[in-house]
């Protein structure tokens, strides 16, 4: 590791980790392990590790193969897991990714979403599923009338587009994760789009963008409808965009928001292979592939490992540590604000914690600007380990930690990490320019449906 962090002493960057494990194993006796990861529809991914055939290297082969499958589960989604290999890295794995074992949070999570009890199979290399991908059309779709809307925790965004140009847009002040009635929520987007479809002739299509999973235009889970009872999640919720199209009379296309905002870098390059990361009160990805399409992942980066140190810190939602969330978002710049020895007044919600760090960096606080070179040597390391699952050409950075001064000081110092560390990456790392703002996420939304 050829680069230091000012504050955080301990960090362990998980792609300098992985490097160095696979040219231990290579360096001896070894045996290769294949993991297959399932998800709705058959589809699946697939990746093998070789670890090293040696019983004094158990517990780092497991923690390697750990770190792997929890990155698979939550970069590209999945409930079942199909494992051949050696039979004590099959059984932790099983243990841990269990109702009670220590992957609880990834069991449960990943049953919910996929409606299926997640499991773990020990199965021979013959018995391996073949590769099924899913390369899904998102959007670039502008001929029409069209709907988009953008569903925020503190408001509500909906565009009436023609032809691709916006003719009307609003937004409205909600409280969704605040209501536990269903149809607080349902009124809401209703009325939305409705206003929108009364300044047009007709409403071909609709697009929606949502913080959340989704899965074939469900909802599967998502943080506006955090408050509704689970008894009214199933009748109500889980198919709530489905039944408005259907009442409005047409068809609907739901998308997660860091998908969205992909797009709309890949309109806005022209161009295919871009990472979107959002920095901003959790770690939001999404990404748009080589054809210009959807992989139909999660890209829930949030919970993507980071850091391989012991005393890496604790997600408090996941039990896990040393996950993407501590490090690329508010949480992370007041973790490394803490580590600095600045005191914040009591009190102060995160968001407003993040805000008298960046008040410091536009005084020109040297200690501010540290704290962004920090995040910018964590980004360019993990650029590298999500280039092991992501094929980038671009990276688009958004998010209020971007925001200021603090984005450039971010892309600046990841690009010297990868230029010195990675020099066979070739990443474009950018913040959204005029051309972007303009396209925007209205558009963009409004392009995801295909009019048959």
């Amino acid at each position: 590791m050829k680069f230091s962090l000012n504050f955080d002493k301990t960090f362990k960057p998980i792609a300098i980790e992985f490097d160095k494990f696979s040219a231990l194993a290579e360096s001896l006796k070894n045996t290769t392990c294949h993991v297959v990861v399932e998800r709705n529809n058959g589809y699946n991914y697939s990746y093998s590790l070789k670890v090293i055939d040696d019983e004094k290297y158990y517990t780092l082969n497991y923690t390697m193969l750990e770190r792997l499958v929890k990155s698979i589960l939550w970069i590209v989604g999945g409930y079942k897991i199909y494992f051949c290999g050696p039979d004590y890295l099959y059984q932790n794995l099983k243990a841990d990714y269990s109702e009670n074992g220590k992957r609880k949070f990834d069991y449960k999570f990943m049953s919910k979403v996929y409606d299926s009890t997640f499991t773990v199979l020990k199965v021979k290399k013959n018995q391996l599923p073949a590769p099924k991908k899913c390369s899904q059309d998102i959007g670039g779709h502008l001929k029409g009338c069209r709907i988009g809307f953008d569903a925020g925790g503190s408001d509500r965004k909906v565009s009436a587009v023609i032809d691709g140009e916006v003719i009307y847009s609003e937004e409205v002040v909600w409280n969704p994760k605040l209501s536990t009635d269903w149809n607080y929520q349902y009124q809401g987007i209703l009325d939305s789009i409705l206003r929108a479809g009364s300044k047009m002739p007709r409403i071909d299509a609709i697009g929606v963008s949502s913080a959340g999973v989704y899965v074939d235009d469900k909802i599967k889970v998502s943080s506006l409808f955090i408050k509704v009872p689970e008894k009214d999640y199933k009748p109500h919720v889980e198919n709530m965009y489905l039944d408005i199209a259907k009442k409005v009379g047409a068809p609907i296309k739901v998308a997660n928001d860091g998908d969205v905002t992909a797009l709309a870098g890949a309109m806005t390059l022209n161009d295919t292979c871009v990472l979107g990361i959002a920095m901003g009160t959790s770690e939001a990805g999404g990404y748009i592939n080589e054809e210009g399409k959807l992989n139909d992942w999660l890209s829930e980066l949030a919970f993507v490992p980071v850091d391989l140190s012991n005393e890496a810190v604790i997600d408090e939602w996941s039990t896990d540590i040393g996950v993407g969330v501590k490090y690329f978002s508010q949480d992370g710049v007041i973790k490394l604000a803490n580590l600095a020895g600045i005191t914040f007044e009591k009190g102060l919600t995160p968001a407003q914690k993040l805000v008298e760090v960046q008040k410091m960096l536009e005084r020109g606080d040297d200690v501010a600007k540290k704290i962004y070179q920090d995040i910018g040597i964590y980004l360019g390391y993990t650029i590298a380990y999500y280039s092991k699952f992501y094929k980038i050409k671009h990276l688009l950075l958004l998010g209020r930690v971007t925001s200021g001064e603090g984005g450039s000081i971010i892309i600046e110092k990841a690009k010297n990490v990868l230029s010195c560390e990675f020099p066979s990456l070739n990443v474009n790392l950018t913040l959204p320019d005029e051309k972007f703002k303009r396209v925007g996420q209205s558009i963009s939304a409004a392009s995801l449906t295909k009019i048959h």
